[in-house]
């Protein structure tokens, strides 16, 4: 089962890289972030040509998240993150596709920083991390996957010594991912790539792309009961250099299901 997350950075400008992408490579299920689009918005119908059905949560011309499956049809938990019923950004969805649960994420950027949006996304965090406990207790398996905005180490920053006043690189940011993964989550990549750079984000600036001047802020994090069926990840560099292409490339796994 191959499972990826895409931040596409505008589902409908990006729709023709999404339907390449998808036909080229053909994962079983995609999480995808940055729709950028309100509801009435989603590109239902190109998405079920292409395959895949779908449950997105919009948001007009901000945030967006989507779950599509491939011969499956994703059954829907939620699409709110708990912890705030105020909360009006659409920045998480969780559904059950083939009896594994999957937590599509947009996690804030939370610059300026120091700040209000740092504070924003400091509580975002707290209530992920919360939520994923429960999973982690449930002893189900489940997959947290999606643009986490967080360099988890130096290793996954162009030049990290730029990064450290950066919202996606503070002390207090890393830590409340470190925490997080404490639970007992399963970093993919780095399980499987402990000590390589891999980056799954380049600015359009400064041709970051053609220098490899990125970051890895694209992440799977895999509960106990699944992180044993993981054997392979990647990150599809290629789409980063297609014509008007997200500032993001998709990242997946495949698990032994």
């Amino acid at each position: 089962m191959k499972i990826a997350t895409y931040n596409v950075n505008g589902v409908n400008g990006r729709l023709p890289v999404l339907l390449r992408w998808l036909n080229e490579t053909a994962p079983d299920v995609v999480c995808l972030q940055e729709l950028k689009a309100p509801e009435e918005k989603f590109p239902l119908q190109a998405i079920n040509d292409a395959g895949y059905n779908a449950i997105w949560h919009g948001q007009k011309s901000w945030n967006g998240v989507a779950i599509l499956a491939r011969n499956e049809k994703p059954v829907e938990i939620r699409r709110v993150l708990p912890g705030d019923p105020e909360d009006s950004h659409s920045r998480y969805i969780e559904a059950t596709v083939n009896d594994i649960i999957i937590g599509c994420l947009y996690l804030p950027n939370g610059n300026p920083a120091p700040g209000p949006k740092l504070e924003y996304k400091m509580k975002w965090f707290e209530r992920l991390t919360l939520h994923a406990a429960e999973h982690i207790a449930s002893g189900k398996r489940v997959v947290l996957t999606g643009d986490y905005n967080v360099m988890p180490t130096e290793l996954d920053a162009y030049k990290p010594e730029r990064w450290v006043d950066d919202a996606l690189f503070r002390p207090e940011v890393r830590a409340a991912f470190h925490n997080l993964v404490a639970q007992g989550w399963t970093d993919a990549i780095r399980k499987l790539y402990p000590t390589d750079v891999i980056c799954t984000f380049f600015d359009y600036f400064r041709n970051a792309y053609g220098r490899n001047a990125g970051l890895r802020i694209d992440h799977f994090l895999l509960s106990p009961a699944i992180e044993k069926q993981l054997h392979a990840a990647g990150v599809d560099l290629f789409v980063r250099g297609w014509e008007k292409s997200s500032d993001h490339a998709p990242v997946w796994i495949e698990l032994d299901v």
